[in-house]
């Protein structure tokens, strides 16, 4: 069989000026040995000096994770900033690369990375599951949630959609302007505010042209101030159902909830003055976030 598909002698000899090598792989220079839980997350606002001060990320979501792990009680979790998010699981940040001695299970209902000498990448939704089998507790076998009673547990879900919602757009809306140097850094699939803003307001900003123009719909007008008032409205709620309270709802422990809000609420507190100043004229919520702060730091190690 082989014989019938023989080269015409005039193509071999061509072909053999271009011989076929085949080398051995190569093996990555920066492979790093994972011996502590390190948490891959964007940058924290001030990353050229790193400090104990700046352990923090800048982004949101990456700060919520970080709270949860800290505030399930957990320590010398390892931060790791120089990661792009194209480079995590799912292409976003936080990712969570544990140990080998420390990976779950694989199966096929698990998104995670293979399991190696290297460790183990998982997604933020099997963080909650990672943390349980550290702790040897079972999280979900609890109906309420960590929260005091059911009304409790219930109403959480309203505060989530505001802080997830009208305080999201309000802090989007408010975000600085990158300079040109970082829109020219940006990667191109960069999600930018005027993807996210109709994804969260409800109903969704109208676009930027009308249906008298002969130009096509295109990009959002967000009602920047129909947006502020409704986060004034929802800080001044906030510091109210917080008032005195060590955690919010009245729970006598730290909850998703709090860790959510203490996002936020740093969040806030290092950005636009317009937006930062609701925040800083209730004095609960500033006190509750530094103290809330400290405790997220002593959770993490550079």
């Amino acid at each position: 069989m082989a014989s019938m598909f023989k080269l015409p002698p005039l193509l071999a000899s061509f072909f053999s000026l271009f011989p076929l090598h085949t080398y051995s792989s190569i093996p990555p220079l920066n492979k790093l040995a994972v011996s502590l839980p390190t948490l891959w997350i964007h940058p924290p606002r001030d990353s050229s000096t790193p400090s104990e001060a700046n352990l923090l990320s800048e982004d949101v979501e990456c700060l919520k994770w970080q709270a949860y792990l800290a505030l399930r009680g957990l320590k010398n979790i390892k931060i790791r900033s120089d990661v792009k998010a194209e480079g995590g699981i799912e292409r976003r940040l936080p990712t969570l690369h544990v140990p080998t001695s420390e990976s779950l299970e694989k199966n096929e209902a698990l998104n995670i990375s293979e399991c190696s000498e290297n460790g183990q990448l998982l997604p933020t939704h099997l963080i909650p599951t990672w943390v349980d089998t550290k702790l040897g507790v079972n999280f979900n076998a609890d109906s309420l949630e960590g929260y005091k009673d059911e009304a409790a547990r219930d109403e959480s879900r309203a505060w989530v959609a505001l802080l997830e919602g009208v305080v999201h757009a309000a802090l989007i809306l408010f975000q600085p302007t990158p300079s040109p140097l970082r829109l020219l850094l940006l990667t191109p699939n960069a999600i930018s505010s005027n993807d996210i803003l109709p994804a969260i307001l409800s109903p969704p900003p109208p676009p930027l042209t009308g249906l008298s123009s002969f130009l096509p719909p295109f990009g959002t007008r967000p009602p920047r101030a129909n947006i502020l008032s409704q986060y004034r409205d929802a800080i001044v709620s906030l510091s109210e159902r917080l008032g005195t309270d060590k955690w919010f709802l009245g729970s006598s422990d730290p909850t998703p909830l709090d860790a959510l809000a203490f996002a936020y609420l740093h969040c806030l507190l290092h950005s636009h003055e317009t937006i930062r100043i609701e925040v800083t004229r209730r004095v609960n919520l500033v006190a509750w976030e530094w103290r809330v702060r400290c405790l997220v730091r002593s959770g993490f190690t550079q």
